[in-house]
């Protein structure tokens, strides 16, 4: 008897599940251009500048999707220790003045001139494929102390730490966060991983209470009402800017907080524009995106040939869903303020380049975990 053949399967073949979540980023992203046009009418200068910059950047970010859809995720492992050391020195480089750039008292950007790169969002890149390659070479070893749990949480905290110094409290946050799923999902002993994290929970609070501009904005988002003149004026105005929407929204173009009412408008609050001026529907039609990504990213992990593949796709879906899900808190006004984008709609370009090309990670797990070659892997 012949033995049985896999047929042939293209190795550039997306599949159906795959071009629907391409279908669900750019309905995002270009909700995020028309909501900038939007907001950019009431600027003083051009009108069109925020939005031929985030066109330039959506150019870049798809390319960098492209890379990241059709690269050989196996083949690049083992550069992930190299990526994730070259993340660090960006995040070292940072903070050393006369090479970081300080915008509000915060050290986060590198300027080549023809751009700016907030370093944070290469580091989120090199944490999890760094995380990703150790966990599943050290998965053996999982019961060990050393191996097992102390060394993946010194990676997580050196990153974290770095970032916290720049500062930014919210995104060491964000990375801790992810960071913590995985080590759980690679199977980090619960008798070390709860303590840890409490601790850590505990050290983060109080670096928040000695640092005023972050206390503050505890305790305004704990009174927003009473300080809706003063330190919670943005929570305030975008709340206010819910409310104007309402169901129907008021239209585009139309929006009362686009008039320099609403700080920051067209990157971290550009949600509460989409409230304001498009209504209910289009802002619960956006968190209805995220977690349908959420959801059929999770459905799809099951298919992983192997360990590290399963840890790197679940960091870049765990990377995108948690950002959208902080920044929506904040807008609404149920997380205390924080500077994060929104994936896909905000304004920025280091954050969409980033968003798209975890977007190309999770695709190209799609497109390539079903090929025989990773098959037998699997089967092995």
């Amino acid at each position: 008897m012949n033995a049985r053949k896999d047929p042939p399967q293209s190795t550039w073949r997306i599949p159906p599940i795959g071009l629907f979540l391409i279908l669900i980023v750019f309905g995002l992203t270009f909700l995020g251009l028309v909501t900038l046009f939007s907001v950019s009418q009431s600027m003083q200068e051009d009108p069109t500048t925020l939005l031929r910059k985030q066109l330039i950047w959506l150019v870049i970010a798809t390319m960098a999707g492209g890379v990241a859809l059709f690269i050989n995720l196996e083949a690049l492992r083992q550069y992930a220790y190299l990526l994730g050391v070259g993340a660090l020195v960006l995040l070292v480089l940072v903070l050393i003045p006369g090479i970081g750039v300080e915008v509000n008292g915060a050290r986060r950007w590198m300027d080549f001139g023809f751009m700016r790169l907030q370093v944070s969002e290469i580091g989120k890149l090199g944490l999890i494929f760094a995380l990703a390659h150790y966990l599943a070479a050290h998965r053996r070893d999982m019961e060990r102390p050393v191996k097992g749990f102390l060394a993946p949480c010194g990676i997580l905290g050196i990153f974290c730490g770095l970032i916290i110094l720049e500062p930014d409290f919210g995104t060491a946050f964000l990375c801790g966060a992810v960071g913590g799923c995985l080590l759980f999902l690679a199977g980090v002993r619960l008798k070390y991983l709860i303590p840890t994290a409490l601790g850590a929970l505990t050290l983060f609070c109080v670096a928040v209470y000695h640092d005023p501009v972050r206390l503050q904005r505890i305790t305004s988002f704990l009174d927003v009402e009473g300080n809706r003149s003063d330190s919670a004026y943005q929570l305030w105005q975008g709340i206010l800017a819910f409310g104007a929407g309402g169901l129907h929204g008021v239209g585009l173009g139309e929006g009362r907080q686009q008039l320099s009412f609403l700080p920051e408008a067209h990157t971290d609050f550009i949600f509460a524009i989409v409230g304001e001026e498009l209504g209910f529907p289009f802002t619960a039609g956006v968190v209805l995106l995220f977690l349908t990504l959420f959801f059929i990213g999770v459905l799809q992990l099951k298919r992983a040939p192997n360990l590290y593949q399963y840890l790197l796709v679940m960091g870049a879906l765990l990377l995108i869903t948690f950002q959208a899900l902080i920044n929506i808190g904040v807008v609404t006004g149920c997380l205390p303020t924080k500077g994060m984008s929104l994936p896909f709609i905000s304004y920025g370009g280091s954050n969409l380049v980033l968003m798209f090309t975890l977007i190309g990670i999770l695709l190209n797990g799609f497109r390539t975990w079903d090929l025989p070659s990773l098959r037998r892997q699997r089967e092995l």
